[in-house]
Formats: structure tokens, C-alpha cells, sequence
């Protein structure tokens, strides 16, 4: 039997059909399966097999899976190993239209706007890797920005000609404001500047960037300029996404990255990238996509025909899709427990635990204690304490943190769903511990 006969056989013509047209169905249909009753935090965090004898304050850096994710990813691991070719034939287009269909229901996306991949770092690399870029143009990012958003920009650049610049958004995390980040933004563009990176929450010092308000300043400069010219703002934002409470399209970025194995708590090795509909024709794969449509006009089964941009920038290739596959029940969770209902949750810990460092004398606190300006992450400094130090004594003490892995480093600690006021006041006491006795 050749492709095209299995796939009609296992009816993935159809799914991918239902994928295009159906959308909404298809939602439906995945949001049928029963969800956990999580109308309690003791609930959520029942969900979860962390350590019960410690506290979790580094919990953002990679995903512990709750139970209805655990439980898919074993139910689709158990029918590969079964039957490895006909359980990927026969589930492959369909489940990925139940990650995407969830997926727009979260982010209230369409979900041919979402492309599909395996962590920030790829998606940064698959954006930033095939934008176009005339050698004219430039690429303005910051100086607060992650490893690899500088590799990316730096390797586009040189691929492109293209020019890169770095600035500072605020003078002092003490003094900063929305005002003073939106004003320095916008000064920094130049007429040849094409392209800005940043990012929503810095993991280095927990400062959360006003991307609507920068949005909103960048429309009025693009709206001045033409199609070819206009700014494009890509955010990487992976320390918002499972934190806070947004409609993608009104946070009012052309591009949007993150993996979702960390806040969402979303199958170790997923990811995605939305992009605007009006700014996708920017972006260029560099890898090939295994979407059906694109394969059956490599096979001259169907005539040549555009497909979406999402669908386009989805890498190609085998993936762990047992992993992909259980991403649905990661977006599925979250709504169920209200988006805007884990916000307040998660911003209230974090203010607990800001407003208990503030208070502490020989307690050096760099996040913002504004909500306009902070979400889950919160880093400071211990008078005559090594941030590594710090990190050291206070597992002792059952509380297990991290320290930023930047050229500053700073003690970092990061309240979340699966920690409680309880456990935020227990690592308030153990950083009281570490202080001289006044």
C-alpha cells in the first residue's frame, strides 16, 4: 500500500481537513475528556509527584507533569511501543490539531497562527534564523537578554548582513518605571532598525517588561513606515506564559516565543511560536515541515497551494511526540484552573515573598515589587553572602532555589502554583537565618 492509501485508510485526510475547516470542533472535542476537579491550590498541587519534604522555588526551570499529562504521555508511549507505524499514522495529524486547537483556546489564537516547537531556544532559532533582513536594516535587542536570543540575532545577522545593537531599557532597577523603558525604546529606533528582540520577564533579575505599552509606543512609529520597513517586535516569553493573564493578539507583538515545559507545565521538549498574521510573511522556514498538505504536493498529489504560516514554520522530521502530543492536557489544565485565577496566585505569592525580603535588613532586592513591572520571579542579594552560597544553605534547609546564570548572579527564587503562603513564609524564615544577628 503506498502513503496516500494509509492515509486515506487511517483517515488522516479527513483529520487534516477537520484541522483547516473545523477548528472549533475540534476543540470541542478534546476539551470532552475529564479534567481533575481543581477547585482547591491543596487540588493543584495534589496533581503533581514533586518532593513533599521540600520547597519547590525553582520550579519554573523545567516542568514536573501534573497527572493528566503524565497520564497521556504514557497512553501515547504505550501504543508506539505496541505498534510504532500505525499508532504514528493513525494519530499524528489528528492529535496535533487537539495541541493546536488547544493551544488557540488558551492564547484565543487562530490556530494557524501557532507553530510547534520543541523549546524557547528552537523557536528563537527558527524566527530569528529565517527573518528577512535587507543588509541595510538592523536588529535593536537589549543588554538584559538570554544566551540565546544573543546567539540567534548574532548568527542572522552575520547570515544577513544586517547590523545588531544592544541597549540598556532603564538606568536602575531601583528607579525603574514603565514610562522610563517605553521612552528608551522608542528613542533607540532608527529608520534602517527592523527588527526588536526582547524579552517579557528577565530570568537574570526578574523585571518584567510592559509589552503592551511598547506595543502600543512602536504602532505609532509604524505607522509612518511601509510593510518592508515596519518594526517587528518578537518577545521570548517564556516567564509569562503560564504566569500571566493575556489575549495574545492584544499584548500586541508581531512574534511571540516560548517553551511551554516550564510555567505551563506543559511535556518536557514543547515549545511554540505565534505569529501575527500580518507579520508571518516575514518570517522563512530553515526547516521542512511534515505537514500533509506540504507532502502531498511534494508527492504532486494536490496542486501547489499556500498554507498557513504556522503551519509552514512547524519543523518537520520525528519528534517525541509522545511528549507533543500530551501538550494539549498541559493548555487544558491551566483553563481549568483559570487563567486569571493562576495570575493572582501566583503575583500574590510573589509580592508575600518580596514584601518579607524588603523588609529584612542586609537584603539587597532587585526585582521590582510592582506588578506592572514583576511576575513570578524574584532575585536579590545576601549582605556578605555569595549568591551560590545561599542557594547551598537554604537547601539545607529544604528549600531549593537557583541562582541566575548570568555575568551578575543574584539569589533567585520563583513562588509558582506548587508552592503555598506556607512554604514562601518557611523560605522567608531561612533567609532570615543566613543574617547576622543585629
Amino acid at each position: 500500500m503506498n502513503r496516500r492509501g494509509f492515509l486515506v485508510r487511517t483517515g488522516l485526510l479527513l483529520a487534516a481537513e477537520l484541522l483547516a475547516e473545523h477548528q472549533p470542533l475540534l476543540t470541542a472535542k478534546a476539551a470532552e475528556l475529564t479534567l481533575p476537579k481543581l477547585d482547591s491550590w491543596d487540588a493543584v498541587r495534589d496533581q503533581f509527584a514533586l518532593s513533599r519534604t521540600l520547597v519547590h522555588m525553582a520550579a519554573f526551570f523545567l516542568a514536573s507533569h501534573p497527572t493528566p499529562v503524565r497520564d497521556a504521555i504514557e497512553r501515547h508511549r504505550r501504543g508506539f511501543d505496541e505498534n510504532p507505524i500505525e499508532y504514528w499514522f493513525a494519530n499524528e495529524e489528528k492529535q496535533e490539531a487537539f495541541v493546536l486547537g488547544a493551544a488557540s483556546q488558551y492564547l484565543e489564537a487562530r490556530a494557524t497562527d501557532i507553530a510547534l516547537t520543541d523549546s524557547t531556544t528552537m523557536g528563537l532559532g527558527l524566527l530569528y534564523g529565517g527573518l528577512s533582513l535587507r543588509a541595510d536594516q538592523e536588529i535593536l535587542t537589549t543588554v538584559h537578554d538570554h544566551y540565546s536570543t544573543e546567539v540567534s540575532l548574532r548568527l542572522r545577522a552575520q547570515r544577513t548582513g544586517a547590523s545588531i545593537r544592544q541597549i540598556p531599557l532603564y538606568r536602575s532597577l531601583k528607579t525603574v518605571s514603565v514610562e522610563e523603558i517605553v521612552a528608551t525604546l522608542v528613542a533607540a529606533v532608527r529608520p534602517q532598525t527592523r527588527v526588536i528582540a526582547v524579552t517579557w520577564v528577565h530570568s537574570s533579575t526578574g523585571l518584567k517588561l510592559p509589552i503592551r505599552e511598547m506595543a502600543k509606543a512602536l504602532k505609532e512609529v509604524n505607522a509612518r513606515r511601509t510593510a518592508d520597513d515596519r518594526v517587528l517586535l518578537c518577545v521570548d516569553g517564556v516567564h509569562g506564559l503560564g504566569v500571566e493573564h493575556f489575549k495574545i493578539d492584544e499584548l500586541g507583538c508581531d512574534f511571540f516565543i516560548a517553551g511551554t515545559h516550564k510555567w505551563l507545565f506543559g511535556p518536557r521538549g514543547t515549545g511554540l511560536v505565534w505569529g501575527h498574521a500580518e507579520a508571518w510573511p516575514a518570517a522563512n522556514a530553515i526547516i521542512p515541515t511534515f505537514h500533509l498538505d506540504a507532502y502531498r504536493m511534494w508527492m504532486k498529489d494536490i496542486p501547489p497551494k499556500e498554507l498557513p504560516r504556522g503551519h509552514i514554520m512547524t519543523p518537520g522530521g520525528f519528534h517525541s511526540f509522545e511528549h507533543r502530543w500530551a501538550l494539549s492536557e498541559a493548555f487544558r489544565f491551566h483553563l481549568g484552573i483559570g487563567p486569571l485565577r493562576v495570575t493572582e496566585r501566583i503575583h500574590g505569592l510573589n509580592d508575600q515573598l518580596k514584601d518579607g525580603l524588603a523588609a529584612m535588613p542586609g537584603i539587597l532586592l532587585h526585582t521590582p515589587r510592582s506588578r506592572d513591572l514583576s511576575a513570578g520571579i524574584v532575585c536579590f542579594e545576601v549582605e556578605g553572602h555569595a549568591p551560590d552560597q545561599v542557594v547551598h544553605d537554604l537547601r539545607q534547609r529544604g528549600i531549593v532555589g537557583s541562582v541566575t546564570p548570568y555575568a551578575t548572579q543574584y539569589v533567585r527564587l520563583a513562588p509558582s502554583l506548587l508552592t503555598s503562603p506556607e512554604d514562601v513564609e518557611k523560605t522567608l524564615q531561612g533567609v532570615r537565618s543566613l543574617l547576622p544577628k543585629r
